[in-house]
């Protein structure tokens, strides 16, 4: 019984002397495999940091991308204005040399367009012989010359009386072209005033 007895005692002192040596060797792996990562609780709180900072630089480097696209946005919008300009500025220039084209209007619209587009295109436009003559009284002081007032009524009435005329069958659409040649007469005639020291 004895025997027995100091057998049991070494296996029961071997078994906790097995346990105790898991826990240590558990403890130092945790450890030194915290040692070669390098993380500990101040480093943990610097690597949220910066991460942080990361997504705060991609945020801003997001909005950087789109204020530049934005910025290219404008650009093709005043390409577009840009474009406009000449368009209808060419098509003044014609209706320089072809009467039954009104230039005035396109004119107008040139104006509205280069405005639009750049401040260099505008400052180009305005130093133009053509818009001297015609439009630089209206838009100064809201006048417009006998001649500049014929050069956009007269195309306009004969341009209208066609319409007016093929539009036999049509009575609405007569009734519209005629409202529309009204208003002409009406707005060039007395809203806009004529300047007669040119």
């Amino acid at each position: 019984m004895g025997t027995e007895g100091r057998v049991e005692g070494r296996a029961m002192r071997e078994v906790r002397s097995m346990g105790g040596a898991r826990v240590a060797g558990g403890a130092s792996a945790t450890a030194g495999a915290r040692a070669a990562s390098g993380v500990s609780g101040p480093t943990s709180a610097r690597a949220a940091g910066d991460a942080h900072d990361v997504r705060g630089a991609r945020f801003e480097d997001g909005k950087g991308v789109a204020m530049g696209t934005d910025g290219g946005n404008r650009r093709v919008t005043r390409h577009l204005w840009a474009t406009g300009g000449f368009l209808f500025f060419g098509l003044a220039m014609v209706g320089v040399a072809l009467p039954f084209l009104p230039t005035t209007p396109f004119l107008l619209v040139a104006a509205f367009c280069f405005a639009r587009s750049s401040e260099k295109l505008n400052t180009w436009f305005k130093s133009t012989k053509l818009y001297h003559k015609v439009l630089e009284g209206y838009v100064t002081r809201r006048r417009m010359t006998v001649k500049a007032k014929l050069t956009i009524l007269v195309p306009v009435t004969i341009l209208l009386g066609i319409g007016f005329a093929l539009m036999a069958n049509v009575p609405v659409g007569r009734a519209v072209v005629a409202v529309v040649w009204v208003a002409h007469v009406v707005y060039f005639g007395f809203v806009v005033k004529t300047d007669r020291e040119s």
